[in-house]
């Protein structure tokens, strides 16, 4: 799978200022078995019993660490146009994750959003074992301003691309630093080389 500029309505969710961006994507190839779904019931809830990590101020961040998956990545900052149409990571790079930067950067109050691609023609890509993450999984975030964010995981979710939960992903989110990771999942669809679902990491930080 690869994120395509392809046209979605413009969220009516406000982020920071700016409209929340629909996220719409297409896929360019499966592997035989596809990418790792999520469990049945790990959506979880909110972990209220852990300790809050401190709010910090904006910095941007420079790379996303996922030890459970093996993902140890760079982070590149993207965006989204008044059409509603997400910037994505170069194809060519594949294994290079995006930060939505109109948005909260991970450790500020709100919903921080990161997005990569789950594969392309060539093999798996940054976040094809998006899927296999459970509630308790750590994400690191290294900032420009040298602070490394830790979250841990509160739920994990497939949804069909025609019903993209906007509001949870790009929503304001409540007073803690969350994290929103988000990549394709379900059925590779060889017709219309499109996958049927996206895959949403929930996470809050923890220290």
């Amino acid at each position: 799978m690869a994120f395509t500029r392809t046209r979605g309505a413009a969220a009516a969710v406000t982020l920071a200022g700016t409209a929340g961006i629909s996220l719409i994507v297409a896929g360019l190839a499966a592997g035989p078995a596809g990418p790792p779904q999520p469990e049945a019931g790990s959506h979880g809830a909110e972990q209220h019993h852990r300790s809050p990590g401190p709010v910090l101020p904006r910095s941007a961040p420079l790379r996303i660490d996922i030890p459970a998956i093996d993902v140890h990545a760079e982070l590149v900052p993207v965006a989204g146009d008044p059409h509603g149409i997400l910037e994505v990571p170069p194809l060519d790079r594949p294994t290079v994750a995006g930060w939505y930067r109109p948005g909260a950067s991970p450790g500020e109050a709100g919903n921080a959003v990161v997005v990569g691609h789950v594969d392309t023609r060539h093999g798996p890509a940054v976040f094809f074992d998006l899927g296999r993450l459970r509630p308790g999984d750590t994400v690191r975030i290294s900032r420009a301003d040298g602070r490394v964010v830790t979250f841990a995981v509160d739920g994990v979710g497939a949804y069909p691309k025609g019903n993209f939960p906007t509001t949870l992903v790009y929503g304001p989110g409540g007073p803690g630093a969350a994290l929103r990771l988000v990549t394709c999942g379900g059925r590779f669809d060889e017709r219309s080389r499109d996958y049927s679902h996206n895959i949403v990491v929930r996470a809050s930080a923890v220290r």
